[in-house]
């Protein structure tokens, strides 16, 4: 009986031997996806595990490309593996190569109605938590194959350095070198508890806010906080003291809720308390510019069809899920 890691090993050296211009487009493809593994992985025992195979097998599999490029793509040492200017330059193109090459194969195998393998997607904290899940929840029933990793974090990835599919994003997005789709608006309202009016009358008007103690989501307002007439447009800029800084809305409630000041917030994340008298709103006709959101990536020739899927619902779904007109 043949050892098929006896085979594989020949399989390798004959690609060895046969580097000047012989290589087939499979056998290419092959070390390209090797080498990226490899960078994933970190390592080229943990690119082994990952495709089933042997360090020796890896470490040939790295020289024959390295050979066919006539560049070397990693410095190695005993204790750390880094990449070469070049090996930068192929890992992003390789990245971006087996993206389409996957998609092409998807394409034409007719699967790109069912999305098959890991989606990573990065949220931000206060909306992945919660009203993001069902969105998702959506997206992983009606394709059973997919899974996907969701990372919770208010930042803008690497999406390449770290093999992000896409991203959600609340507010602006400076980056002009990302795809962005907006999918809604969230409105912002001010509010506070009780206690920190006194008894006294709710205020009505954004001058008779700058009086009060403050907590600011300082992703968003620090020092200073505009607000707009709904009806009229007429637009107030008032200066703030606060005495709590956050950058996080649930911190942000949660220290609403006891009586540190008043706060500018979602609507949909203060709807409960609201409703139970718990917090009040603060000039009701007035309110702070809604917040934008994002599903941002980065831009490529063919888009795998498990990001399309997903981009797909959540066009739909986010809208739905924060009660918000979805965007044309």
């Amino acid at each position: 009986m043949v050892d098929a890691r006896n085979v594989e090993v020949l399989y390798d050296e004959r690609m060895n031997l046969d580097l000047n211009g012989a290589v087939s487009t499979a056998d290419r493809m092959m070390l390209v996806e090797t080498f990226v593994r490899i960078v994933d992985a970190g390592s080229l025992s943990a690119a082994a595990r990952l495709l089933e195979t042997t360090q020796p097998t890896i470490s040939r599999r790295l020289k024959a490309l390295e050979k066919s490029l006539g560049v070397r793509l990693l410095q190695r040492s005993t204790h750390a593996m880094t990449l070469t200017d070049d090996g930068m330059r192929c890992y992003t193109r390789a990245k971006e190569l087996l993206a389409g090459w996957q998609e092409f194969e998807s394409e034409i195998r007719g699967a790109g109605e069912q999305p098959v393998g890991l989606l990573r997607v990065i949220a931000p904290h206060a909306f992945g938590q919660q009203q993001l899940v069902a969105p998702l929840a959506e997206y992983l029933q009606r394709y059973p194959k997919m899974a996907v990793e969701w990372t919770l974090h208010d930042r803008t990835p690497d999406f390449i350095a770290e093999g992000i599919d896409c991203a959600i994003r609340v507010g602006d997005i400076p980056d002009p070198s990302v795809v962005a789709i907006r999918l809604g608006e969230v409105p912002r309202i001010v509010v506070c508890a009780p206690a920190v009016l006194a008894g006294g009358a709710v205020p009505t008007h954004p001058d008779a806010l700058a009086a009060l103690p403050w907590i600011a989501v300082s992703t968003f307002y620090r020092n200073e906080l505009a607000l707009t007439h709904r009806h009229s447009g007429e637009t107030r800029r008032i200066a703030i003291q606060p005495r709590m800084y956050t950058d996080n809305l649930y911190a942000m409630r949660s220290a609403a809720l006891l009586g540190l000041g008043v706060a500018v917030g979602s609507s949909w994340a203060l709807r409960e308390e609201l409703a139970a008298g718990r917090l009040v709103q603060l000039t009701p006709d007035w309110e702070a510019a809604p917040l934008p959101i994002h599903l941002i990536y980065p831009p490529a020739r063919f888009y795998p069809a498990r990001l399309r899927r997903f981009i797909d619902i959540m066009k739909v779904a986010v809208p739905l899920a924060f009660g918000i007109s979805p965007r044309p």
